[in-house]
């Protein structure tokens, strides 16, 4: 019962592509900069990532070798135009994408917003790039004495609402995003509209967990989409169900952090079901890259180090592990967004070659075509399989 289980790292760069500099990304190392940065290695020693063979990837000097490495690894180019969590993801599951999607560095047009507050049936706060704690600060008294929900951007293609749970409701939220989604549509088809509730009070806003994505549906099928055609389970945990939104995915669990998401992929791996299970932590850029905390990332990353043998250990005989991340997010540069970087690739399970370097590969989308093969899947998709590379 053959199965592959991917896990996103979400934002864990090991370096600046070539291209970084188009992106304003020069010197982003999300990895190496924060391995960097931690002076105190008593508690940051990855001991289960480096074993697997973390310090052996190409680029990687910062983390000790070892001597018989766990699993096989390589680093990853990204094919697509774009640095973002679901350029990244498609890409991961066999879609390349030769224009990016649209960012709005100066806010979205009249004629969006306009076309958004019409549909609401109120007028909006903000419509400018900034960090999401920071612009609920700024404008969270003001939403809630109008019940004006705040319109806000990033250097990511996302169409971000922010309201007071107490002021507009949840659902009433979800309803909002719903309605941006279908006006977000041809030139203005942003990646995601994102759901950002808070609570609080002026000075002390805190955003909540009910945060929800709505993604555009894939522009054509993913390697998720001929797995559940073919008769396979795609289970998802995480955030994964709203980056494909909904597209091939037969189950999916939303998690209350890195851990919660860590043992919710443990519960199915220990479960009998042949598929892909795909899991994205999203704490990693959420929390702490996006935050600019350097200490905070480089705790994520050692608690996920630690459950390493927890995962392993589940894992059944024809089970496959890949291990990988979908842009960096460097929290030791001035910038506060997603860094164009290269991204690790470690797989592991007993059908696997232990030690083998498979260097630079050309593209993300190597993981999905590599899992297709592995399961049998009949797949159009982009990317070439590594798979006769680290099969045993």
């Amino acid at each position: 019962m053959k199965r592959a289980i991917i896990i996103v790292l979400d934002s864990l760069g090991i370096g600046e592509m070539p291209d970084a500099a188009r992106y304003g990304d020069e010197g982003s190392n999300t990895l190496g900069n924060i391995t960097r940065a931690i002076k105190d290695k008593s508690w940051y020693r990855l001991e289960n990532l480096t074993g697997m063979g973390l310090g052996h990837i190409d680029g990687i000097d910062y983390i000790e070798k070892v001597d018989d490495p766990s699993a096989s690894f390589g680093r990853l180019s990204e094919k697509s135009k774009g640095k973002d969590t679901t350029t990244g993801h498609w890409e991961i599951a066999g879609i390349v994408l030769e224009r990016p999607f649209p960012t709005y560095p100066d806010g979205f047009p009249k004629e969006v917003i306009e076309a958004f507050e019409k549909a609401i049936g109120r007028k909006c706060l903000g419509n400018y790039p900034a960090s999401g704690t920071e612009i609920i600060e700024k404008l969270g008294k003001e939403h809630m004495e109008t019940g004006f929900p705040i319109v806000y951007t990033s250097a990511d293609s996302v169409f971000q609402i922010a309201a007071h749970e107490s002021i507009i409701p949840i659902d009433e939220l979800y309803d909002m995003c719903e309605k941006a989604r279908s006006i977000l549509t041809g030139e203005h088809a942003v990646g995601r509209v994102i759901a950002r509730p808070f609570e609080g009070e002026p000075g002390s806003f805190r955003r909540t967990e009910r945060r929800k994505d709505f993604s555009l549906k894939p522009i054509r099928k993913t390697v998720l989409d001929y797995a559940k055609e073919q008769g396979f389970e795609v289970r998802a945990v995480g955030k994964i169900e709203d980056i494909f939104a909904g597209s091939g995915i037969t189950h999916a669990v939303h998690i209350n952090g890195n851990m919660d998401g860590v043992d919710k992929t443990i519960e199915w791996i220990r479960e009998d079901f042949k598929g892909i299970l795909f899991t994205n932590l999203v704490d990693f850029d959420m929390l702490y890259g996006h935050r600019n905390n350097t200490e905070g990332y480089a705790r994520a990353i050692e608690d996920f180090d630690r459950r390493l043998p927890e995962i392993t250990g589940a894992m059944k005989d024809e089970d496959i592990l890949i291990i990988t991340a979908d842009h960096g997010c460097d929290p030791t540069t001035e910038s506060t967004d997603h860094s164009r970087e290269y991204t690790p690739l470690l797989i592991c399970g007993k059908p696997i070659k232990k030690g083998v370097n498979l260097h630079t590969r050309e593209g993300f989308s190597d993981i999905a075509a590599t899992v297709a093969e592995y399961l049998g899947v009949k797949a159009e998709i982009e990317g070439k399989s590594f798979l006769k590379d680290i099969s045993l």
